[in-house]
């Protein structure tokens, strides 16, 4: 089964979907893998199965590849006398900005290119955490009370200390601060405010449990992973998410009560279900008094959540049955042609 992975990226997880897609390489037996590699100033390359790893992007040894363009259904390379063309499932393992903030959701529905991830109106409801938490509220699911914070806004912050700052669009906890008292408040934010003009104040509630479900829906129906509780020291801080985006071996399920993991399922459901069909998405929630409570959507998880699963390879092959169809209208100028006909034109 052939399958394109599609990485990079221009945002500030560039270096970490590196990461992830050698990762993901190694993980997916039995495919027939290419690799196209899109740079910040938004070119894709064809990278060599041999050269997949990170310091031929560090080197830039990357420029000196076939260029690619993307075509109706795939990609294409032309060379001097002749073009070659790949017509090919994608999945879009490009962390944060480009790959989900629906950019390259849009270009690929654009140019009709099949692929796993999320869609442009998926891309809208987990890039920005505002904007999970008023999906996650539509559907009834608990979340943490929450304030937002705007660059050029007055910084009066009502969240009683200790508290979590969080730019509202990054990933992989950059920018992110626990606060304790009023004296770090101004650092924190400026902190935030250094990649995003909207910032999330949320209470930070020490030793809370936190657990990690990833899943997809296939013709076999909703498809789950184990449950994972990440080991964290204050809070799961950017050095231990990036191990995250390395990680390719199986890590061990959570103990849980079942009641518990049947509530997680049912949060999980309804917030993938009729949004994100056709991604393998990763949602991370809080177990509070026996109460669940969704903490972020992770529509492109670190290596694809990969350690998470029995089988990652027969799960992806499972989700590339069922990606959805962009549905494109007929062109027919009918409309136009009735005009013409009754003008005697």
């Amino acid at each position: 089964m052939e399958l394109a992975i599609l990485f990079g990226g221009a945002s500030f997880e560039h270096e970490i979907s590196i990461v992830s897609a050698i990762t993901v390489k190694s993980k997916l037996k039995g495919f027939d893998l290419k690799f196209i590699f899109c740079d910040q100033d938004h070119k894709f390359y064809l990278i060599e199965d041999a050269k997949m790893k990170s310091v031929t992007f560090s080197r830039g040894e990357h420029k000196k590849m076939p260029q690619l363009t993307p075509v109706k259904g795939g990609f294409e390379h032309k060379k001097r006398f002749s073009t070659d063309t790949y017509k090919l499932d994608v999945l879009n393992l490009v962390h944060g900005g480009d790959g989900e903030d629906g950019t390259l959701a849009s270009l690929l529905d654009f140019y009709q290119i099949n692929y796993i991830g999320p869609r442009s109106e998926a891309c809208t409801f987990s890039f920005d955490k505002r904007y999970t938490k008023y999906y996650a509220d539509a559907l009834a699911i608990k979340v943490l009370p929450y304030e937002v914070i705007f660059t050029d806004s007055i910084r009066d912050v009502t969240t009683p200390y200790p508290f979590i700052v969080k730019p509202a669009t990054l990933g992989s906890s950059i920018g992110v601060s626990i606060v304790h008292q009023e004296s770090e408040l101004d650092y924190a934010l400026d902190v935030a405010f250094e990649f995003d003009k909207v910032v999330v104040i949320e209470p930070f509630i020490e030793g809370v449990k936190e657990f990690n479900l990833a899943g997809c829906f296939t013709q076999r129906g909703m498809e789950y992973s184990i449950i994972e509780e990440p080991q964290k020291n204050e809070f799961l801080d950017f050095e231990k998410k990036y191990m995250d985006f390395s990680r390719s071996a199986q890590v061990e399920a959570a103990i849980i009560d079942e009641v518990i993991v049947n509530k997680m399922h049912s949060a999980f459901e309804k917030l993938y279900r009729n949004t994100f069909d056709g991604a393998l998405i990763r949602c991370d929630f809080f177990v509070i008094d026996k109460e669940v409570y969704l903490n972020e959507i992770n529509p492109i998880p670190g290596s694809m959540a990969n350690y998470l699963f029995d089988d990652f390879s027969a799960t992806i092959s499972a989700l590339l049955q069922v990606l959805p169809k962009k549905n494109m209208p007929s062109v027919n100028y009918q409309y136009i042609h009735s005009i013409s006909s009754a003008k005697g034109k």
